[in-house]
């Protein structure tokens, strides 16, 4: 997947203006919820789904898969890639949006453009930021018919020996122009867990603290975010998956503050907005 400008903070363009008050009330909202996570609703019993480690070392590969460095001890890579041996690796998958470039929007409205989110006029509803039209969770039945698609994609993650899943784009209701809500996210959210669960891998919840309530009725195993600190989301989190956090901050200076304020507790990663790989100009990594 090497070349693709990959859509690093995608869910920050809208939300900026109440980012700073966030993890302060998500803390008074969580109440007794924020305690060590027990396994989710939907989880396989014993420990057929294995939950990454607390505070490991984290690389975010999305931009190409690359020799992750000696000290790393989990990843994500996109669904096209090959796990890394040795290492907690974690499958993305685009699960409500189609991926970034115009070769897999006409995928779908090849194979299946009655599962694209339209408008009253008929047209795509889109991601203006990344270009990536939305697909339409709306209804039980296009839910179903999305979950046949996505849940093989889980599925050849767990062929291929990924330990877990991260479904991005959870928070397409909030860029769907009214079209789609927070129950239809939460919907397709069981059904995805419930998939990965069933093949055997955790499940990541990946960024929206809108929904950190209602993680465990999800069946979220961990948290993959974006910024945290820099949105001052990081209480929320922790408190929510008691450390199983992996964070990506992309400036230096919101790295420092949350290897300060956080990186004994969550596994802070510094990288760059395009997340290229190793030995490409402009590549950046550090852990704190």
């Amino acid at each position: 997947m090497t070349g693709i400008k990959w859509p690093t903070s995608k869910n920050r363009r809208t939300r900026t203006a109440r980012a700073g008050v966030g993890g302060a009330l998500l803390l008074v909202l969580l109440g007794p919820l924020a305690t060590a996570c027990s396994p989710a609703p939907g989880s396989p019993a014993g420990d057929a789904v294995r939950r990454p480690p607390v505070d490991a070392p984290f690389d975010y590969q999305l931009g190409g898969a690359y020799r992750p460095p000696a000290k790393v001890r989990a990843l994500t890579r996109d669904r096209a890639a090959d796990p890394a041996p040795g290492r907690y690796n974690i499958c993305y998958v685009n699960a409500f949006q189609a991926q970034p470039g115009r070769k897999a929007a006409r995928w779908w409205q090849r194979e299946h453009p009655e599962l694209l989110l339209r408008d009253g006029d008929g047209r795509l509803v889109v991601d203006e930021d990344w270009h990536e039209p939305l697909l339409d969770i709306s209804t039980p039945a296009k839910r179903s018919a999305l979950l046949d698609v996505v849940g093989k994609w889980i599925e050849g993650c767990s062929e291929a020996g990924f330990d877990a899943v991260e479904p991005d784009n959870l928070d397409s209701y909030e860029r769907s122009k009214g079209l789609l809500t927070v129950d239809d996210a939460v919907a397709f959210a069981r059904l995805l867990a419930r998939r990965a669960h069933d093949e055997g891998l955790a499940i990541a919840q990946k960024n929206t603290t809108d929904l950190l309530t209602r993680r465990r009725a999800i069946g979220f195993d961990f948290a993959v975010t974006e910024e945290c600190a820099r949105y001052r989301e990081c209480p929320a989190f922790e408190a929510a998956y008691d450390g199983r956090v992996f964070d990506i901050e992309y400036e230096q200076k919101d790295f420092d503050a949350a290897c300060r304020s956080w990186g004994a507790k969550l596994s802070v990663t510094l990288r760059d907005r395009d997340v290229l790989p190793a030995g490409e100009d402009g590549h950046v990594y550090r852990h704190c």
